[in-house]
């Protein structure tokens, strides 16, 4: 009789990255929507901080993002990344670390080993978790204020769970999507502050995602700060729609304010 492999249990995993925005809040409403579709592939058009993925532990994925510093850091930790740069929550060694962070970006260098330890450290440092970056590239987050910082330096568990993940950069209508698969989409809020990368993400881009997202076969989730225009745009693409009371979010400015949630889905 041949047997099936079956996947090493992996202990729950906490998000690697601060992410302003993250889902970690929604994840147990995920959860439910989850049941029954353990089977299939998760793909997230827009990653972000892996809170979603990590909560639901698919044995399956398919993770793509626009932002190619986390995505890297991502292939970083699923080759078993082991982090030697100098990690101490002083402004000094921050600016420096900075400076070379955004050399390696001008260099063409941002896909290495070296980057992806330099993103861990300042996104572990940075203000108030923001992952921002200028029309150059640049990563321009300002020293944080935070009295300690528990850096990790052994990624080890995480190679573990991510082994049958695939990790994408790039625009998510360029990604190979199965019929089956379920997806979960959580794109930028409808606010101003959309810069979480060099590319702007834009309202036509919210347009587009929607179009996208409607066309598949398979169940869909999708969830954003509730505005007028965001619950017009998703109740005309035949989108079925909740309000959630969502936890205080970050703004570009750092200003913490309360908004409301809207979760759409079809195909569930």
């Amino acid at each position: 009789m041949v047997k099936l492999a079956v996947r090493p249990q992996v202990r729950p995993l906490t998000p690697p990255l601060k992410w302003a925005g993250g889902k970690r809040w929604l994840v147990p409403r995920l959860r439910e929507m989850w049941k029954g579709h353990e089977q299939r592939r998760l793909v997230e058009p827009l990653c972000g901080g892996l809170a979603v993925a990590l909560g639901l532990m698919p044995e399956k994925a398919l993770l793509n993002d626009i932002n190619p510093h986390n995505v890297n850091f991502y292939r970083w930790l699923k080759r078993g990344l082991r982090l030697d740069v100098d990690m101490r929550n002083e402004s000094a060694l921050y600016y420096a670390h900075r400076r070379r962070f955004n050399e390696l970006i001008a260099r063409g260098e941002a896909d290495g080993v070296e980057a992806a330890q330099l993103f861990y450290y300042l996104n572990r440092t940075g203000y108030n978790g923001l992952c921002r970056f200028n029309r150059k590239g640049e990563f321009n987050v300002p020293f944080g204020s935070h009295k300690t910082i528990d850096y990790v330096s052994d990624f080890l568990d995480y190679r573990r769970a991510f082994e049958a993940w695939d990790f994408m950069c790039g625009d998510f209508d360029a990604l190979d999507v199965k019929p089956d698969d379920f997806i979960y989409a959580d794109p930028p809020y409808d606010v101003e502050f959309t810069k979480y990368s060099k590319e702007d993400f834009t309202w036509k881009d919210q347009e587009r995602l929607v179009k996208w997202l409607a066309k598949h076969g398979g169940p869909v989730v999708l969830s954003n700060q509730k505005t007028d225009r965001v619950v017009e745009l998703y109740g005309d693409y035949g989108f079925s729609i909740d309000y959630l009371d969502a936890p205080r979010r970050i703004s570009c400015n750092g200003d913490r304010t309360k908004a409301k949630e809207v979760l759409a889905t079809k195909g569930l």
